[in-house]
């Protein structure tokens, strides 16, 4: 079998069972002599192992690895070398350098163009369903792949202050999902179309494969004749959606082990890659087959990040959504985003919406997600809504978003596990939890909070029968009846006053619209009755400042031109009692103070 013979029967093979099969069948190619541990020592299984503990999170590392791979190839095709000073600094300054037209992915067409350039493909049967993960990034010489796609914490990519991979290990993670052979194909060709298209096969080689007595297993990468085998390719067609393949990766998980409930790609894997994927900076597409869903209409799909759908679906699903910015000396800058979903969506009951958004947005059980470059890097369950919050009526309805990208680099590194997937538990953790359980309570959580103890009612849907049968024929006098009125805040139907002597009663007057404007025409201190207004803040204590305005709620938070609201320090004369006149000293507020602002809301309004 010549090279691209062998690539092309592993690449088309659905299952471990097929691989299985080609590698039986010729013996002389795949013999022991050819396989090599991975990362070039048989110990570092352990740390294979040791990374995601969910399937999906270990697949999510793969398309990070591609976010990356893309962001490298427009650097190389700049003519600028990753490493150097003048290298973009951060994701957000890589994507406004290299994609400059990237405002126009939140349209459909124009988004659904780009997410072809990073796809992941369902491949075999429902059952026993294999993955495809493509992108057209830069690519591997074959004599790279053992520093690059076959090493383990070399480091590859810790000075590239643009990408999200630092460690070169992530994208090994998937390995111990990949059926129970652990088969994985590697198959790349450099971006620039110079030299030929290398590929390797990696699988897991067990205690009971080996003729001598070791105590572990390990992993292992196939080569010929002592390197890895290549051949000279032009345009392949690899099934990929909407074209063939020419330079950039491909790689295939075979007989991938998802959690139960996984069907279709452009469904339950879409809405799973959406969650960890909080906010990529670049759109991906899920790609199914008309061979293993025949009925399904919904074959392709792209995504861009769980942050644009309940943006885009809040009339549908969300109730309403706001964020605090935090600038504290503990961890510096994190940005906190609330979604507070609707608890019974048009033409449905209150069960049924219930499921609809658990399926929909809670898929991996994270209630509060923690994100770096829009990537979710651990999280809490719902238990942080009712024990430390305490708003047990959110516990199903609340989502909460916690932007670390912009924290103090060394208090974020204390923050996560290595493997992106989990918080640590130590004091940073417990710190960072404590602080955001005082600041949400005092947000406008609390007020949401409120009105949804106060809209449950006897006759509310969201009290299920049986309590409304047995509190009806309770005495309204009994100790049990008085826990239920102060929990649900149950309420007797009070009789309408009659008016007296013809008199009709004074209707209560209408509330006065409020129209909200994309940009403010007004913003002033509430309360302010003109003059120089004075605020006393006490030392190690806190003030909660109002203004007035009449913008629009979602003002920091839109995708289009998000606004922001700037603190300045003057410098205060001190014999002067009316107050800062002088220039700046050129520290940021910051310096001095912890600020914390939120979000314009309509429901402070007086």
């Amino acid at each position: 079998m010549k090279p691209k013979t062998i690539f092309e029967s592993l690449f088309f093979a659905a299952s471990e069972d097929a691989v299985d099969e080609i590698i039986n069948n010729h013996q002389d190619i795949f013999k022991q002599e050819n396989w090599v541990p991975f990362g070039g020592d048989e110990k570092f299984f352990g740390i294979v192992r040791g990374q995601q503990s969910s399937p999906i999170a270990a697949l999510v590392e793969k398309v990070t690895n591609s976010i990356d791979a893309i962001l490298m190839r427009k650097c190389f095709d700049a003519g600028i070398d990753p490493k150097a000073p003048n290298a973009p600094r951060t994701m957000e300054e890589a994507i406004n350098k290299f994609f400059p037209e990237h405002k126009q992915w939140d349209l459909q067409t124009y988004r659904r163009k780009q997410a072809e350039e990073i796809q992941v493909v369902a491949d075999g049967p429902p059952r026993n369903t294999s993955v495809i993960i493509y992108d057209n990034g830069e690519g591997q010489h074959p004599h790279e792949f053992e520093n690059t796609f076959l090493s383990l914490v070399r480091g590859n990519k810790i000075n590239i202050h643009f990408v999200q991979g630092k460690y070169n290990m992530g994208g090994s993670g998937a390995l111990v999902f990949c059926g129970k052979r652990r088969y994985q194909l590697i198959g790349s060709k450099r971006h620039d179309n110079t030299g030929k298209f290398g590929f390797t096969l990696c699988r897991q080689r067990k205690i009971g494969d080996s003729s001598d007595t070791r105590r572990f297993s390990y992993f292992e990468y196939f080569k010929i004749d002592g390197a890895i085998p290549s051949f000279d390719s032009g345009e392949m067609d690899l099934k990929l959606f909407n074209r063939k393949f020419k330079t950039g990766t491909v790689i295939k998980l075979y007989s991938y082990q998802f959690p139960s409930g996984y069907s279709g790609f452009a469904q339950d894997l879409n809405q799973s890659l959406n969650e960890f994927l909080f906010e990529p900076v670049l759109p991906v597409y899920t790609v199914d087959k008309k061979e293993r869903y025949p009925n399904n209409k919904v074959l392709e799909l792209d995504l861009y990040g769980l942050k644009r759908r309940l943006e885009e679906d809040k009339n549908d699903y969300v109730e309403s959504f706001f964020s605090e910015e935090y600038n504290d000396e503990l961890f510096g800058k994190a940005k906190v985003t609330c979604y507070v979903f609707k608890p019974k969506l048009e033409k449905r009951n209150v069960k049924e919406s219930k499921k609809i958004i658990g399926d929909r947005f809670f898929r991996n059980n994270m209630s509060v997600m923690f994100s770096v470059n829009g990537q979710v890097q651990g999280s809490y369950t719902s238990e942080f809504v009712t024990r430390t919050l305490k708003f047990n009526l959110l516990k199903d309805y609340l989502l909460v978003h916690c932007d670390c990208t912009e924290m103090k680099a060394d208090f974020r590194e204390e923050l996560f596990m290595s493997d992106r997937e989990r918080l640590k538990g130590g004091d940073e953790s417990h710190m960072l939890r404590d602080y955001l359980g005082n600041k949400l309570r005092k947000s406008q959580l609390d007020e949401i909070n409120r009105h949804r103890k106060e809209s449950i009612d006897l006759e509310s849907e969201d009290t299920s029968e049986l309590i409304k049968s047995f509190a009806k024929n309770l005495p309204k006098d009994s100790e049990l009846f008085k826990l239920l009125q102060n929990t649900l805040k149950l309420e007797e139907k009070k009789e309408t006053k009659k008016p007296e002597n013809g008199q009709k009663l004074k209707e209560k007057e209408d509330e006065k619209p409020f129209n909200p404007k994309r940009f403010p025409a007004l913003f002033k201190l509430h309360g302010s009755k003109g003059g120089t207004s004075v605020i006393n803040l006490p030392v190690n204590g806190e003030k909660t400042i109002k203004f007035d305005t009449d913008v629009e709620d979602d003002y920091f938070d839109r995708v289009e031109e998000p606004g922001e609201l700037q603190l300045a320090l003057l410098k205060i004369k001190r014999n002067n009692a009316t107050g800062g006149d002088e220039q700046g000293t050129g520290k940021d507020i910051s310096d001095y103070l912890n600020v914390v602002k939120s979000s314009p809301n309509k429901i402070f309004l007086n």
